[in-house]
């Protein structure tokens, strides 16, 4: 599966492409249907936050993690188990016994005569039993294991958070890609249609002998030219339609927007938009997360070697086919274990030491300082990020009354040079350079106010504003 941060980085491109396909940088092809489903911004990131596969993904980690953290606590439930066994071989006893430490406990309980020599004649023995083993006190050592999986967890759910801010940023960026694809293809349109109008205007003076034929082929080249930009600002609009489907998770090839695009949000002063996202900013928190797990994990590790208190009990029943040092031989020759036995212990045991859990210790805390660096890594690149997209918002707010002033100007030129070209005083020249002029403006304007958009969101996300 391929990350969602980078496919909204392609998003992203593929947004830029579809706002400026107008320019001349695209060939018309075939368009898929248009949008049939309309949606606001807000109703875009509800949806978003629903059905984007990669924030399902991300909550499901979240509950992975949750279920994981509970693992240690199994240790508090008691162990069950049953075995039967059948087995044959010398018998050559001595005096001693042990417990077998598994999912079952087995006293030895040995009953042939003791030698110091001893034989190799094979004999049958078998065992079937039901035992329980129950943890009474641990020191803390299970307490442990769960903070790490607790700690784990959260990183996994700021995790999630931080996937959210993505997904509802590229949402956010096609949204307003949408209307700034609208708005373009709303100047392809009119300058095609000024351009049909005038060339209609030049056939009509060359048909009455007052004008000169280039005036008209000139108007039809304009004309082809302002129907290629049109086409291919159709395009545009479709496939930054098809963007934003793609942001929110929608089965639908294209969605549209609905309403009129939101304005961008005042923006804070520098410091508190550090203050804020030092606050609340999820990689941060997750990166914290992710250092007090692995502080967990390494007191987890050094718990290992603390004394551990548990209760065991046995019913069984076993055999021999080996003569007893005393007594009957039991019947079957040792192949039915049907001599019972049953026992209740109390057991202690403390590793006191372990050289490899020392330089597992060791390891975690040497991972831990990686961790550190890696938090103060992180920082660094926060500060700079927000700087940067400040400064980003500033520019593209600063720029946009340049390109209405532009704009302006030149709807107030091509205004003259319409008026110089119907007196016949203008050539068409003169007029196509005006239109090309007021379109070129009419584009950059929408092109303006889509980077005020989309860096406005750009900042909102470096500050983690949504959470």
């Amino acid at each position: 599966m391929i990350p969602f941060r980078y496919s909204r980085r392609l998003g992203r491109a593929v947004a830029f492409a579809a706002i400026v396909v107008t320019l001349g940088s695209s060939t018309a092809r075939a368009q898929p249907p248009a949008a049939t489903k309309s949606m606001t911004l807000r109703e875009a990131v509800v949806y978003a936050h629903a059905h984007q596969p990669a924030i399902r993904v991300s909550l499901a980690r979240v509950d992975a993690r949750r279920e994981e953290a509970r693992i240690p606590n199994g240790q508090w439930l008691p162990v069950v188990g049953v075995t039967a066994q059948l087995f044959g071989g010398t018998a050559n006893n001595t005096t001693g016994g042990y417990v077998g430490r598994s999912f079952m406990d087995m006293p030895r309980i040995g009953a042939t005569r003791a030698t110091g020599t001893g034989t190799l004649t094979p004999y049958a023995s078998s065992y079937a039993g039901i035992g329980a083993t129950q943890e009474l006190f641990d020191f803390g050592r299970i307490a442990a294991q769960r903070a790490v999986g607790d700690a784990l967890a959260v990183a996994a759910q700021h995790d999630a958070d931080a996937e959210r801010l993505d997904i509802d940023f590229g949402v956010e960026e096609a949204f307003f890609a949408v209307f700034a694809a609208k708005s373009v293809l709303v100047a392809a349109e009119q300058a095609y249609e000024r351009t049909r109008a005038h060339r209609d205007f030049a056939k009509a003076g060359v048909d009455a002998g007052l004008r000169p034929p280039i005036d008209l082929t000139r108007a039809e080249a304009d004309l082809g030219r302002f129907d290629l930009g049109r086409i291919r600002a159709r395009g545009g609009l479709t496939i930054a339609q098809s963007v934003l489907a793609a942001a929110i998770g929608s089965p639908d090839l294209a969605v549209d927007v609905a309403g009129e695009a939101p304005k961008a949000a005042d923006m804070p002063s520098l410091q508190d938009a550090m203050q804020r996202a030092a606050a609340r900013d999820p990689r941060i928190r997750q990166a914290l997360a992710v250092l007090e797990a692995d502080e967990a994990r390494t007191r987890a590790i050094r718990a290992e070697v603390r004394p551990d208190i548990s209760l065991t009990g046995t019913v069984s029943g076993r055999a021999g086919g080996a003569p007893p040092s005393s007594g009957d031989l039991p019947s079957g020759a040792g192949f039915l274990p049907i001599v019972p036995n049953w026992d209740v212990g109390l057991v202690f045991s403390w590793p006191i030491f372990d050289g490899t859990v020392s330089a597992r210790e060791d390891a975690s805390r040497a991972r831990e300082q990686v961790r550190r660096e890696e938090i103060a890594a992180v920082r660094l690149v926060q500060i700079a990020t927000i700087r940067q997209a400040y400064v980003v918002v500033d520019v593209a707010r600063t720029a946009l009354p340049g390109f209405e002033r532009a704009l302006e100007a030149a709807r107030a030129n091509y205004a003259q040079a319409e008026a110089r070209f119907r007196a016949g005083l203008g050539t068409s020249v003169e007029l196509a350079d005006a239109e090309a002029l007021r379109t070129d403006a009419e584009i950059q304007l929408a092109i303006g106010r889509f980077e005020l958009a989309r860096s406005r969101a750009a900042f909102g996300r470096a500050i983690a504003e949504g959470l």
